[in-house]
């Protein structure tokens, strides 16, 4: 392997929320790339978290990012502790010295949301629930991470969302809780890009498109071998995307030297792939921030948007 195949060999990488969807893809991709990845989670093959989706674990996850060229280290991490964080940084610190690309993709409230209730008839600890698991987390961990980040100039934070930064200001997300949770890590990177300018750094955020996740594929009763399927009943699904898309969106991040043109700023894995040439697993770009505004004024063909 060359550097050029490999570009991330040596960097030491943590994605924080890599048990499945966006944070699995990104951390495999990174492999790809060389990378040496930790991966953090609550789900692993002794214990299930609330979630309650045994079938993807830490463990397996640095597997994959092992199997697909680098080094994948598994620390079971609830985000929420900051103890448990703690201890991850300091590990990380022990065994490598350094850390150099930071994911912030901790969620996993998606059982949590309900549409179609106003604020006050939504359940409030579900609500809270939501903010603790997208907020508070991503908070935790970038006090406690951010220090050794910063410790060698050129960092990456990437905060991993739901929607552009353009799309969410204009557009109420159904659910105020979860649009709360969806709204903060923009914030968040635009005040970490601030912050890190004087370290080298660079923070963004990055949004992926409609996500096939392992839990989208589940609820519409497809896999990714036959996701099409799903469009019988749904057309507009023809311009989701796989969580190979986004994992292939932050590996260009950060393997660009001149990345830092990005910080502060809202990015989805279409505008990122338009920028550095890769494609969704199928060969395809889709853009489903695109297809969803431009949809508002007119009904869009999906695959236009592919």
């Amino acid at each position: 392997m060359t550097t050029e195949t490999t570009p991330l060999r040596g960097r030491i990488c943590l994605v924080a929320g890599a048990t499945r969807g966006a944070g699995r893809a990104i951390a495999v991709q990174l492999g790809t790339a060389g990378a040496t990845v930790y991966v953090t989670g609550r789900t692993t093959r002794e214990k299930v978290s609330e979630v309650g989706r045994a079938t993807e674990t830490i463990e397996e996850t640095a597997e994959l990012v092992t199997a697909a060229g680098g080094e994948g280290i598994a620390v079971p991490t609830d985000h929420l502790d900051p103890e448990q964080v703690r201890a991850l940084v300091e590990r990380i610190d022990r065994e490598q010295g350094r850390l150099d690309v930071l994911v912030n993709d901790v969620w996993g409230g998606e059982h949590l949301i309900t549409f179609g209730k106003k604020t006050w008839e939504n359940d409030l600890a579900g609500g809270l629930r939501m903010l603790e698991l997208g907020v508070r987390t991503h908070a935790i961990t970038s006090h406690l991470a951010v220090p050794l980040l910063i410790r060698n100039p050129g960092g990456l934070v990437v905060e991993v969302t739901d929607g552009t930064a353009a799309y969410n200001s204009t557009h109420f997300r159904e659910n105020l809780y979860y649009d709360l949770a969806k709204n903060a890590p923009i914030r968040m990177a635009f005040g970490l890009a601030k912050e890190l300018a004087e370290y080298g750094g660079t923070a963004v955020v990055v949004t992926p498109g409609w996500l096939r996740s392992e839990q989208m594929l589940a609820g519409f009763g497809v896999t990714e071998e036959n996701w099409r399927d799903a469009t019988e009943k749904i057309p507009d699904f023809g311009v989701s995307e796989s969580p190979v898309y986004v994992g292939r969106a932050v590996t260009a991040l950060a393997a660009d030297p001149d990345r830092h043109r990005w910080t502060g700023r809202s990015l989805s894995s279409a505008q990122l792939a338009g920028e550095y040439g890769f494609t969704d697993a199928d060969g395809s770009r889709p853009d489903a921030w695109g297809f969803i505004v431009a949809s508002e004024t007119g009904k869009q063909d999906p695959e236009d948007y592919r």
